[in-house]
């Protein structure tokens, strides 16, 4: 069955970056992973080594398999209001897309 992955970029709220990585990586990643189709989850801090195409500071990427990504993504929206939420997310911010497995994964020799 082909991976989907869920894109999530966000900030910190001003003031607010340690409370923010306690509360993703500590709460928000494992809430979001009792959601069906939700496998696996990591997030990444923006480089500036290449020029951004991004403002955000944060992506986190949930891996999506078994189910269909319309259906997991309804599953996602039913769960949400249940999630223990931060003010120290710029949640008016935040930007998510969703894609799907173009190829196999392919790792170095």
């Amino acid at each position: 069955m082909t991976k989907h992955v869920l894109l999530v970029f966000t900030n910190p709220t001003e003031g607010n970056e340690e409370q923010y990585n306690d509360w993703y990586n500590n709460v928000h990643l494992a809430e979001v992973l009792t959601t069906d189709g939700f496998v696996r989850a990591q997030r990444f801090k923006v480089s500036d080594i290449l020029p951004a195409i991004t403002e955000h500071k944060y992506l986190a990427i949930y891996e999506i398999e078994n189910t269909e990504p319309e259906d997991a993504m309804k599953a996602l929206r039913g769960l949400s209001g249940n999630f223990t939420m931060t003010e120290a997310i710029d949640l008016k911010s935040s930007k998510m897309t969703l894609a799907s497995q173009a190829s196999e994964l392919l790792e170095a020799i």
